[in-house]
């Protein structure tokens, strides 16, 4: 069987290799190895923190309809708990989009909620 040379395919596979570790610091953009590595990791943490930047946001969308509601004469805990109890079907992204552009809409479901 005759011998076959992996240059073309082995150059592609490393050129690759460094054009997605551009931007990365010291050998981690320049040897192969070390890129390797680096966009391995990379990948790791992007899949984490697109889940922790789920939890993030529903912390912040609490954050703000606490606050919201504390301005209003309630708390945070006593709204969700009402609002479970007559099985209100919106979510708290909604909540505290509705808090910030129109807070009219929010008082009138703690009205209906009987909070205030």
């Amino acid at each position: 069987m005759a011998r076959v040379k992996k240059n073309s395919i082995a150059m592609k596979r490393r050129r690759n290799v460094l054009k997605a570790a551009k931007g990365y610091r010291f050998q981690r953009s320049k040897t192969e190895m070390a890129a390797k590595v680096a966009i391995r990791k990379a990948g790791a943490y992007a899949f984490a923190h697109r889940k922790d930047k789920k939890t993030d946001m529903r912390r912040l969308w609490t954050v703000r309809l606490n606050a919201f509601l504390r301005e209003n004469g309630t708390t945070y805990s006593k709204f969700i708990d009402a609002a479970a109890k007559a099985n209100m079907m919106i979510d708290r992204k909604i909540l505290a989009t509705l808090a910030e552009k129109d807070p009219s809409a929010v008082i009138a479901i703690t009205k209906e909620l009987k909070l205030n």
